[in-house]
């Protein structure tokens, strides 16, 4: 189950799904990981039952037109599995439901294989 809202409302199940890919798993420091651009995206989670966060990303503001997306992470034992995708599509959506003519990403260079399948 995919869920889009706000970062009061997604907050400790994205929040779980970034500590364990970003900073668990990549060494990313914690204070690195976390900004003030999570309180003004929307964010989206994808949920296993029961209620497991598996994958999260979030869209930043439109900045005239353009929307980014970042934060992309997937718990490693889903990667390959569609989670990325369904949450890509998710928050691609969302941008074009809101009107913005571009999206852009910003993300990791090792992950440029799963991106270019989406458009990127």
């Amino acid at each position: 189950m995919l869920r889009v809202g706000s970062w009061a409302a997604l907050q400790p199940a994205a929040g779980a799904v970034r500590t364990a890919v970003f900073v668990h798993e990549q060494g990313i420091p914690a204070d690195l990981e976390w900004d003030d651009e999570d309180e003004v995206s929307v964010h989206v989670v994808l949920f296993i039952p029961p209620e497991t966060p598996v994958a999260t990303a979030r869209l930043l503001p439109s900045q005239d037109g353009i929307s980014l997306i970042g934060r992309v992470a997937v718990l490693k034992a889903l990667r390959g599995q569609q989670a990325g995708i369904a949450v890509m599509q998710a928050l691609l959506q969302e941008a074009r439901g809101r009107g913005d003519r571009c999206v852009k990403l910003h993300a990791q260079q090792s992950a440029h294989g799963f991106y270019s399948k989406l458009g990127f």
